[in-house]
């Protein structure tokens, strides 16, 4: 029965997330911590990842279609054929669990389907493959429409590996904390302790590990030694040409990554402000810094606003992490596929504006402002560099001593790559 109520919570959840309703985190960190907790978030994430092939395929096997109302069924369906398509459970248990699961979500009536469409999978395997090959990119590609059209004409060519990559599962990595100890030595004691890993190719504090683990497994995970951070997110201090002395703005700052890496690599700053909307939020940054043995100035507040809490002396460094799409962390979220609509770009692109041009009165004449976004459309990276170029008449873009990733007209983009980085968007500003 505890197999079958994992599938009913998956089915339950994936049903709300087709919604629009939460998000795969949020629906998580909702349900108890159980055994099962593994199995569950594995068929949350995979049936995300997959979701319009699966759908697809629980499609073609139906006589007729399914009524927009039974939803919750069918999530089951799609459940039950990620298991079958992707996992080793053997296929009886994921058949029997996934049935069992329809009666515990409400609907006994469908219990014949249920049973029926993962059985027609197994039979007619050869031929939905080749019904497969010649579906819709959007079912090939496993990507909602709206978002392949932006990638072709964003990327062309390169878009193909971009869907690819997404639909990845991503690697572990570590970002090792440079006051404490150098990725080689750390290396040594990932060694001795018997997990595999290799350094990083673009940032000298990058990890990767060969499986991924619990922190609570990483040698000095609890005295600071180490943290998880993705190796793009680590070129961040690099690109700020950081000295002492500074006074450094985080605008967006949770949950902290950055704001760690930034202190870590530079000891001698003079300040570091750390600034989020989201107090629960900041709660999770107060923790990694006090974990680090780490100081930093940590308040709540809109980086559109700074007349609520700027004290009006300008910072020589602002890194602005903007709210976006989030299309460079697919593999990791990818509820994004179902959660994010080609409608919701605007309202990100007049929040991304709006944040530039109200922090840049905040930054001291010859300093610096990274402008960066875990985004990988043009839309919200080189067009809102863009457009600001245009309007600011004191701002110019200034070159990355750097030869990762795309170079743009504007900044630097990197793509996510299956054995390495999200992707990830760069742009230094200089004010004159």
């Amino acid at each position: 029965m505890k197999g079958a109520q994992t599938r009913a919570n998956a089915a339950t959840i994936l049903a709300a997330l087709q919604a629009h309703s939460g998000s795969l985190a949020s629906h998580l960190d909702e349900l108890p911590a159980g055994d099962d907790g593994g199995l569950l978030q594995e068929l949350c994430f995979g049936s995300c990842r997959h979701f319009h092939e699966l759908d697809f395929l629980a499609g073609t096997l139906l006589s007729k279609p399914l009524r927009p109302r039974d939803q919750d069924i069918r999530c089951l369906l799609v459940i039950g054929i990620y298991q079958l398509r992707f996992l080793r459970i053997p296929d009886h248990a994921a058949v029997n669990e996934t049935v069992e699961a329809t009666t515990l979500t409400g609907n006994p009536r469908a219990l014949a389907l249920v049973t029926g469409v993962p059985r027609s999978y197994q039979k007619s395997l050869p031929t939905l493959n080749q019904y497969l090959t010649k579906a819709s990119a959007e079912v090939r590609s496993s990507h909602p429409y709206w978002l392949l059209k932006r990638l072709r004409h964003d990327w062309g060519t390169l878009a193909s590996s971009v869907m690819d990559a997404n639909n990845r599962r991503a690697p572990m990595t570590l970002r090792v904390n440079a006051r404490k100890v150098t990725a080689t030595r750390y290396l040594d004691q990932l060694e001795a302790a018997g997990i595999a890993a290799r350094p990083g190719s673009l940032a000298p504090t990058a990890v990767y590990l060969e499986k991924p683990c619990a922190v609570t497994l990483l040698p000095g995970f609890a005295d600071g030694l180490v943290s998880v951070q993705d190796e793009a997110s680590q070129l961040t201090a690099g690109l700020l040409n950081l000295a002492p002395g500074q006074r450094v703005l985080d605008a967006c700052a949770a949950p902290g990554g950055k704001t760690c890496l930034i202190l870590e690599s530079e000891p001698g700053l003079g300040s570091m402000q750390a600034l989020d909307i989201s107090a629960a939020r900041q709660q999770t940054l107060e923790q990694n810094l006090q974990r680090l043995g780490l100081d930093a100035m940590v308040g709540v507040g809109d980086a559109s606003r700074p007349d609520t809490w700027w004290d009006g002396i300008p910072f020589d460094r602002i890194l602005l992490d903007a709210p976006c799409s989030a299309t460079g962390v697919i593999r990791r979220h990818p509820d994004i596929k179902l959660l994010r609509r080609d409608e919701d770009l605007a309202d990100l692109q007049a929040q991304q504006r709006l944040m530039l041009s109200r922090l840049w009165p905040c930054l001291k004449p010859g300093g610096h402002l990274l402008y960066a976004t875990c985004s990988v459309l043009r839309c919200e990276n080189e067009d809102i560099i863009c457009a600001f170029l245009e309007s600011q008449p004191d701002v110019k873009c200034t070159a990355m001593a750097a030869d990762w990733g795309v170079e743009c007209r504007f900044g630097r983009q990197l793509l996510p790559d299956p054995e390495g980085t999200d992707g990830f968007y760069f742009c230094l500003l200089t004010k004159h």
